[in-house]
């Protein structure tokens, strides 16, 4: 007897003029994707049934779960624009416990992260950090004007994707550990704080 080595099948690439991407990472955003919408649903069906659940997947689906993957692919597009190798990687426990906390009635969300590799200096990895709330800030302005003009469920969901979207840029401006805050101070205080500014209206004014 001896040992059968299996070597490690290639992974399908696919480009898109300077921008790729890979079935790794298309599986691992889709799995963050579906997690943090079924926490989210969890959040906001309790006291509701399956139909309820169900109902609430969908709305989570397009307002977190879009907000999340512009996030992501806004952090990985600009920094392939540099020149760099860029993919996202999720965290399969941080995502279980986001659903699982969900149940306790709050939820504290780290799915994964971009993972960068190339010339970043400070000022682009300034640039790249900041690209990722800024989309969820333009996120959050297409949703509050599709409140302006919409009412019944569209009006729901608008409210809803407006408001978490601003609560997804908030989080990641806080200037601690790995999250974007950090790096966009060390490179722009008024950029740092035109965000702040401008999340703090879609959560607390709006």
């Amino acid at each position: 007897m001896y040992p059968v080595y299996h070597a490690p099948q290639p992974v399908k690439r696919y480009r898109f003029g300077p921008y790729s991407t890979s079935e790794t990472e298309i599986r691992q955003l889709a799995r963050a994707w579906f997690a943090l919408s079924l926490a989210f649903a969890i959040i906001y069906s309790r006291g509701g049934g399956l139909p309820t659940l169900m109902l609430m997947f969908g709305v989570s689906a397009l307002t977190v779960g879009v907000g999340f993957i512009f996030h992501e692919l806004s952090h990985k597009v600009l920094a392939q624009k540099y020149g760099c190798w860029a993919e996202f990687r999720g965290n399969d426990q941080m995502l279980l416990m986001a659903v699982f906390m969900a149940f306790l009635g709050f939820i504290f969300a780290a799915p994964g992260a971009v993972m960068i590799a190339g010339p970043v200096d400070w000022r682009r990895n300034g640039v790249i950090s900041a690209a990722g709330p800024s989309a969820n800030l333009i996120l959050a302005g297409l949703f509050f004007g599709l409140s302006l003009v919409s009412g019944g469920i569209l009006l729901f969901i608008a409210r809803i994707g407006y408001t978490i979207n601003g609560w997804l840029a908030l989080f990641n401006l806080i200037p601690i550990l790995n999250l974007d805050g950090k790096k966009i101070l060390n490179w722009s205080r008024p950029v740092y704080f035109s965000l702040i500014g401008i999340s703090i209206l879609f959560v607390f004014i709006l």
